[in-house]
């Protein structure tokens, strides 16, 4: 399996609106942390998630969390 690319050694907190999402799991986006469709020249597929409420929320920018797509703070021990 291929080894995702670190978009970031830290997370990207972005208000988002009710909706659904997909999070860029390859780090290969342009559009970080969201998919742009890169992922298609890897084996990575983006991480589709639903936020029910507008909120800040801390998405995982090393693409190494326990916790896909939010961060759980994997980026400091890379």
């Amino acid at each position: 399996m291929d080894t995702p690319h670190i978009a970031q050694k830290a997370n990207y907190p972005v208000e988002l609106e009710a909706g659904k999402y997909w999070w860029c799991a390859c780090g290969l986006s342009q559009n970080q942390p969201f998919c742009d469709g890169s992922h298609k020249t890897t084996s990575f597929t983006p991480v589709e998630f639903e936020i029910t409420e507008t909120k800040t929320v801390k998405l995982c920018g090393c693409k190494h969390s326990a916790k896909m797509p939010f961060c759980d703070g994997a980026h400091k021990n890379l």
